[in-house]
């Protein structure tokens, strides 16, 4: 068992992390997402995990979004990536948000995302946003997606900041989707996204494939992975002090992996406790992990995208 100075109390199981690497062979260093079925598999996942949860409602009208930006990819015009050679060579992301000069074909996917949220289920507070973004001009969208983009949520309009990120997310799933991947290199700041830069949203512990125990991250931007080793933090690169929490009775598919060097935590999931696990949706079910370890004097190193938007 692990020992910290602030352990979750309560329901909240905690283990050490051991040297998963052993007998690891050659993982894929970068794989980048299959914008075809990205959302949809989210999708589904949600509408599994609302069976029965405490915040059903909320994760079902989360599958709504995330079946609204699988339409999103499909009616975005082709974009086509430019200069991701010479960003690679300088060690730079290809499509980092403070470099990549964003096409207006992510507007024309948050059109297709506002025109499939199935309004006749939405609260009234969603309907109106929805009214607003669709009478918005270009200006004020881009706007709001320069402050989602920046760190910068716009107070009063979080609602709004929701669908423009997810929009986002549509837009950079599918550019970096048509990458060519044997040109990619993974980033000095091991912690980033290769691809955009951003930060991940989780982990995932594989169990199958060529490299089965390997960790990954996932990009809560563009959802590319990219291949991590285990037992370091991902947040400040330390390996002591790190330890795993879990809600008791939970089955241990999400974990917390704690780092007591710099006080952060991130989420990592399981295929060997539920080979459906996502990062997106498994995340947002397991809110009340973020809870209970961020009470305990944590820090998360990335919120889930979603969550700090809306």
């Amino acid at each position: 068992m692990a020992t910290t100075e602030a352990r979750p109390h309560g329901r909240v199981i905690t283990g050490r992390i051991g040297d998963p690497q052993e007998g690891v062979r050659q993982p894929e260093p970068i794989v980048l997402p299959d914008a075809a079925w990205l959302f949809s598999r989210t999708a589904d996942r949600l509408v599994a995990l609302a069976d029965g949860h405490v915040m059903g409602d909320w994760l079902r009208f989360m599958a709504r979004l995330a079946r609204a930006q699988q339409a999103a990819v499909t009616a975005m015009p082709p974009v086509a990536p430019s200069a991701v050679a010479d960003a690679v060579a300088a060690c730079m992301p290809p499509l980092a948000a403070g470099a990549h000069r964003r096409d207006p074909a992510w507007r024309s996917g948050l059109a297709a995302l506002l025109d499939r949220p199935g309004e006749d289920a939405l609260p009234a507070q969603a309907v109106e946003v929805i009214a607003w973004l669709r009478r918005a001009d270009a200006a004020a969208l881009e706007e709001l997606a320069d402050g989602y983009l920046g760190g910068r949520p716009p107070g009063g309009q979080a609602g709004a900041a929701l669908y423009v990120a997810a929009s986002l997310q549509a837009y950079f799933s599918r550019l970096a989707a048509s990458l060519p991947v044997d040109q990619l290199r993974l980033l000095p700041q091991r912690g980033r996204c290769p691809v955009c830069g951003a930060a991940p949203v989780a982990g995932v512990i594989t169990a199958a494939g060529n490299a089965p125990g390997v960790r990954y991250l996932r990009c809560g931007l563009c959802a590319t992975e990219w291949n991590h080793v285990r037992a370091v933090c991902i947040g400040c690169g330390e390996s002591g002090g790190l330890a795993l929490h879990a809600i008791d009775g939970s089955g241990g598919a999400v974990k917390a992996e704690t780092c007591d060097a710099c006080r952060g935590y991130a989420k990592m999931l399981y295929q060997a406790s539920d080979m459906q696990v996502d990062p997106i949706a498994d995340d947002l079910a397991s809110l009340g992990l973020d809870l209970l370890v961020s009470e305990a004097g944590w820090s998360r190193h990335a919120p889930n995208p979603l969550v700090l938007s809306g």
